[in-house]
């Protein structure tokens, strides 16, 4: 059996500030998910803290590209060396966040290794990049531009890191549980990006959806999968502390009958938990939820 290993990725370095003066709460969720019991829980090994850089917009400006750019980059490299020398050494990595900008780590240890796909679960695409800026609105924020990203679209020092853009191939990503109403789905389709919003999960079941993901990824021949989990991806009435509550997302057991059969697949290489903002959850309910919903997953027996 693989050791769990929980890993904190405290960074929110690619969101914007919630406030002029003010930097965004999300770095908080590790402490707070730990707070739960999230390590004992798991039967997990302690995998420490990768300290991010501090956040710091200087005089960056729109069409600067991406802010803390160069800070993002090096704290990718970190991250991903911590994440790559578990996945060899076959542990099973629960990476907490953070934004979703940690994705960038993850993926870029996984493209050291060989060859991995993604289960994206996110409210939203996250797919804004220098060709859709027309529509989507200009690059600034990373957390915003994931998907773009990890599939190589963006600016080099966070697309190319160790020259191995793309990080991910489009064919091998899964998006689950956009809302329905996400204004980049024309382009996922044109481009061969798999997605399923809330609407499809719901009318064919997170199971079934679950396992046609697991086949596409067999299909694909691929060396494993990561999942990526946005809290953002459930409904505001049970999550709604977080940077971007919109209506329209999956209630709790939705979401754990998508995330189960994916996380019991013996080609799960790890899974990383971003966007919660404790600073936005006075009484920590998130916060047990998350743990809950962690714990039914992963937990050893």
């Amino acid at each position: 059996m693989r050791r769990t290993v929980l890993i904190d990725a405290p960074s929110n370095l690619g969101l914007r500030p919630p406030a002029p003066g003010t930097v965004p709460g999300c770095y908080k969720l590790a402490g707070a998910l730990r707070e739960q019991g999230l390590l004992r829980r798991l039967g997990a090994l302690e995998g420490g803290v990768v300290v991010p850089p501090r956040y710091d917009l200087g005089d960056w400006k729109e069409g600067d590209g991406d802010f803390n750019a160069a800070a993002l980059a090096a704290y990718t490299g970190r991250l991903a060396t911590r994440i790559e020398g578990h996945v060899a050494s076959g542990d099973f990595p629960v990476v907490l966040g953070g934004d979703c900008s940690i994705l960038l780590g993850a993926v870029l240890a996984l493209r050291r290794l060989g060859r991995y796909g993604v289960a994206y679960l996110d409210g939203h695409g996250d797919f804004r990049h220098p060709g859709n800026a027309a529509v989507s609105g200009p690059v600034g924020a990373a957390a915003g531009e994931g998907l773009a990203q990890i599939t190589g679209r963006g600016q080099a020092d966070l697309t190319d890191l160790d020259g191995l853009r793309p990080y991910v191939r489009d064919e091998d990503v899964c998006v689950l549980g956009i809302r329905d109403v996400d204004e980049g789905q024309e382009e996922l389709t044109g481009l061969g990006i798999s997605h399923a919003p809330v609407g499809e999960i719901r009318r064919r079941g997170p199971e079934a959806v679950a396992r046609d993901v697991l086949t596409h990824f067999q299909r694909a021949h691929l060396d494993g999968f990561w999942i990526h989990l946005d809290a953002d991806v459930l409904d505001p009435s049970v999550m709604p502390a977080v940077d971007s509550p919109d209506p329209g997302g999956l209630l709790t057991g939705e979401l754990l009958a998508l995330l189960g059969p994916l996380a019991a697949s013996p080609r799960c290489a790890g899974i990383n938990v971003t966007i919660y903002d404790p600073d936005r959850d006075p009484e920590g309910t998130g916060a047990a939820l998350l743990t809950d919903l962690l714990e039914s997953v992963f937990a050893q027996p």
